[in-house]
């Protein structure tokens, strides 16, 4: 027996995305968002309400970078959720982050977070608030690879966020190893 939802917003995994640009004055601002993916193959289409403080900075800079949020940096990624860019200006660092500035956008890379797309600003629509962007470079700390070269999850430890039940959560560590390996998961 299946128990229907409904029309909702409701799909896993649901990344937990830290969107980080530059304020008018040049300083770092970063926001968590959830509710985003993958649109293209080198497009990102991210849900941003036009009252946040990114959706001005974005606008005003044509360029964004995304981070993926982790275990390790769980209260930071939230706090950054919580709190609003329009009201704590500095909101950055007080949840302890570092920024680099890209060398290919016009946006910082937050440098406890080990795995950002550096995005160009395709088109935000104010009214659905849907923000599209061009991935123009995707980068990852070295640590977090595994020996093929290619980010390894396990090590990355992504944030998940659960729409049901309002929580973050944590990819589990034998369905990743069974996809690895090729095993039953049995």
């Amino acid at each position: 027996m299946r128990k229907n939802f409904g029309a909702k917003a409701i799909l896993y995994p649901m990344p937990v995305f830290i969107i980080a640009t530059y304020n008018e004055d040049g300083t770092p601002n970063a926001m968590n968002a959830a509710w985003g993916g993958i649109a293209e193959e080198t497009e990102i289409r991210i849900c941003v309400d036009s009252g946040h403080k990114t959706a001005a900075n974005l606008l005003a800079r044509k360029a964004f970078t995304v981070s993926m949020a982790t275990a390790d940096y769980a209260a930071a990624c939230d706090y950054v959720g919580i709190v609003s860019g329009n009201k704590v200006p500095d909101k950055f660092e007080r949840a302890g982050f570092h920024a680099v500035k890209s060398e290919l956008v016009d946006a910082p890379i937050i440098r406890e977070l080990p795995m950002t797309l550096e995005c160009r600003v395709i088109s935000y629509d104010e009214d659905s608030c849907q923000l599209i962007g061009e991935i123009v470079n995707v980068s990852a700390e070295e640590s977090y690879l595994n020996d093929k070269g290619e980010v390894d999850t396990m090590k990355l430890r992504p944030l998940l966020y659960d729409p049901m039940s309002h929580a973050y959560r944590v990819p589990g560590e034998i369905a990743a190893r069974a996809f690895h390996v090729g095993m039953s998961l049995k």
